[in-house]
């Protein structure tokens, strides 16, 4: 009996299911508590290569939810640990192990390399630049995000609407698992259904997730879900770079304060507060971008989009990313 037996002689995947899967590439960002089930799950199902980035290390406080690293793996690069656990767990596929985060400068090659991306980032900047990428490059993108007891997963790009055309806005707050909490089986079963959604795409099971949402809320046991395969792309979309892709002739603001950031972005940026940006309406000088910075993008995004309301030259946000100091205690 073969290691597949169980899934090809299903009705919805069989031989050429099978065969598509062990053809197809898999990018995988983000190793954490999303990351964990859904690539335990596409190794199993004989993804036959699937590429894990992440920059960040496993710490103490990943372990209630994290679950391919073990304690004598705190302080390893999440990549790398999650990379060896499967490869024990599956030695028929290849796993390429990439110990960086994923950013504007690089995520251009990376999705182009792969079939299908997946993001486990819980990241709104990252979400957003890979779903651009994806999108533009037609390839399939399922993304997913958990906090506390609720969340969701969608299939976006790839023929379908991308992530902007269902989320045009960021939420007014950002929070994380740090800040906000999140229980281990509620990231388990949203990661699983990433990972679902990815076999269903690449073995064409009927409907196609693509165009697809589904939301959770484990606290009441309930879920919903919605289609949105006419939604329309917005026209104006704000989208990131790298802080090494800042032109000297740019106008830089860096919103972060100087307890986030002692140093800013760059020697000549401007230091203001959202609050600031609203309150005096700086304006660059003709032939200048605009280029606003903080940690998630989140402030970026609100500073950006009042920019917008008077002035419509070209502007461009960073992401500095920093990861919580909580997540850092081993």
């Amino acid at each position: 009996m073969t290691r597949y037996a169980r899934q090809t002689i299903l009705p919805e995947i069989g031989r050429a299911g099978q065969d598509a899967l062990s053809d197809s590439h898999i990018l995988v960002v983000g190793a954490g508590g999303l990351g964990c089930p859904a690539l335990q799950y596409l190794a199993g199902a004989g993804i036959g290569r699937i590429t894990i980035a992440d920059g960040d290390t496993v710490a103490m406080s990943n372990l209630h939810r994290q679950i391919l690293f073990r304690e004598d793996q705190v302080g390893q690069f999440k990549a790398e640990a999650a990379a060896r656990t499967l490869s024990g767990l599956n030695s028929e596929i290849e796993i390429t192990a990439i110990t960086q985060a994923v950013t504007p400068a690089n995520a251009d090659t990376l999705v182009a390399e792969t079939d299908l991306v997946l993001d486990c980032a819980d990241s709104f900047a990252a979400s957003y630049i890979l779903s651009d990428d994806c999108f533009a490059q037609g390839k399939p993108f399922i993304t997913a995000s958990a906090l506390g007891l609720t969340g969701y997963a969608g299939g976006f790009c790839g023929g379908a609407p991308s992530l902007r055309a269902v989320f045009p806005d960021l939420p007014d707050r950002a929070a994380n698992c740090a800040t906000a909490g999140v229980l281990g089986p509620v990231v388990g079963l949203i990661g699983a259904a990433q990972a679902q959604m990815a076999l269903a795409v690449l073995a064409k099971i009927e409907p196609n997730p693509l165009g697809h949402l589904v939301s959770f809320d484990l606290k009441t046991f309930r879920q919903s879900s919605f289609r949105f395969d006419t939604a329309p792309e917005p026209d104006m979309r704000l989208g990131f770079i790298s802080a090494n892709q800042i032109r000297t002739n740019d106008f830089v603001v860096e919103l972060r304060g100087t307890d986030e950031a002692p140093n800013p972005v760059t020697r000549a940026a401007a230091r203001l507060t959202v609050a600031d940006v609203k309150s005096q309406n700086p304006v660059p000088a003709p032939g200048q971008r605009a280029v606003l910075t903080c940690r998630s993008g989140l402030r970026a995004w609100q500073a950006a989009t009042h920019l917008q309301t008077y002035w419509d030259g070209p502007i461009s946000l960073i992401a500095m990313g920093d990861t919580p100091e909580l997540e850092r205690q081993s």
